[in-house]
């Protein structure tokens, strides 16, 4: 006869063994190696799951393997919605091949965002995604070497041999340049901060190359000393204190949030936009989507990198040590709203846009 051991708490692995009347390998290969179970064994050990609401144990078989079916992704900022898009991308590509997705925010902390790749390795997750704005090379290689696969998100690394997903970001700042020179724009300014990241300085590079094309547009750097909102209102103060000689025409904020803060500003100033300055953003945050003018902006496909990068990290980690690192480039395409082209226009573009395909490439 077999004891059936004490209830204290949730079945355990032990009780579905003793009510199958098995012992606990036989239990145990049934949930892992099924193919080493006879048929009749193993419909016994799952009648016995489901009599007794059996749910195994992850963090025992985590302790086991290794290795959890959890996936960490490490982002810079929430408050962006590319990051939020990434997050959402990634968890539905993750849940479709039955892993999960554990997610922190750095916040742009390097300290923190070092704290977090600690954590994630922790927790014995299968493979990072990290969505930084700098190469942060000794934060990955302290994880890297220790087993462990990292996809780069948004970030293309030149001094690390990793997988990376990102999109054309200096597609992006001549895409978004040469849409202000085709509304009649000839003095622009680009209002930017963290010449260093990444993202920042690919948009400019585009920025450049739009310019070069047309000799009769002036370019005029406006440093905005931070990124959020309050950069862009103290850049937008500056720029409308201009004398309406030497103010620009034109405005790209490398972010969108920096480009809604000059707006504003611009506004304040009984500047109107866009029949005086017609104003652009860059980076499609959704915040900047509505409000009092609706800005004009470039797609970042934020979704599609997250499942993207999935897709990346599961492929290494399936080819094990023969896996060839690759970027996946995605496309950017402008989505023009009020901001650039005033209110009637911006209403009928707005009804004309489609669903954009990102126009995938590999590296």
């Amino acid at each position: 006869m077999v004891q059936t051991p004490r209830r204290d708490g949730p079945p355990s692995v032990h009780h579905v063994a003793a009510r199958a009347g098995v012992s606990l390998a036989t239990v145990s290969n049934v949930l892992n190696h099924p193919e080493r179970v006879a048929e009749a064994t193993a419909t016994k050990v799952r009648d016995a799951i489901d009599a007794l609401g059996y749910t195994p144990n992850r963090n025992a078989r985590a302790l086991a393997s290794g290795r959890t079916r959890s996936i960490g992704l490490v982002v810079s900022s929430l408050r962006n919605s590319l990051f939020t898009d990434m997050v959402t991308g990634a968890q539905t590509a993750a849940r479709a091949e039955g892993s999960t997705l554990l997610v922190t925010n750095s916040d742009n902390d390097l300290e923190a965002q070092a704290e977090h790749l600690a954590f994630m390795e922790s927790t014995r997750v299968s493979g990072i995604l990290f969505a930084s704005m700098t190469t942060s090379r000794e934060q990955v290689e302290a994880v890297r070497q220790h087993g462990l696969p990292v996809v780069y998100v948004n970030y293309e690394p030149d001094d690390v041999d990793a997988c990376s997903v990102i999109v054309d970001n200096e597609q992006a700042g001549y895409v978004a340049a040469t849409h202000l020179i085709e509304q009649g724009c000839r003095r622009i300014a680009f209002v930017s901060a963290r010449p260093d990241w990444q993202p920042v300085a690919r948009r400019r590079v585009g920025l450049l190359r739009a310019v070069a094309e047309h000799p009769e547009v002036e370019l005029i750097d406006v440093d905005a000393e931070d990124i959020d909102p309050p950069g862009g209102t103290d850049a937008g103060v500056r720029i409308a204190a201009m004398p309406p000689g030497q103010r620009p025409d034109g405005v790209l904020g490398v972010t969108d949030l920096l480009a809604m803060a000059v707006v504003t500003e611009l506004r304040a100033a009984g500047i109107r936009v866009p029949e005086d300055i017609p104003v652009s953003g860059c980076d499609h945050n959704s915040v900047a989507w509505g409000g009092a003018v609706p800005l004009t902006s470039v797609t970042q496909h934020g979704e599609e990198m997250g499942a993207e990068a999935i897709t990346l990290l599961l492929a290494e980690l399936a080819e094990g040590p023969g896996h060839v690192h690759r970027t996946v480039v995605l496309g950017s395409e402008l989505i023009a709203r009020e901001s650039t082209l005033g209110r009637a226009r911006g209403a009928a573009a707005q009804a004309a846009t489609k669903p954009s395909d990102p126009r995938r490439t590999e590296a």
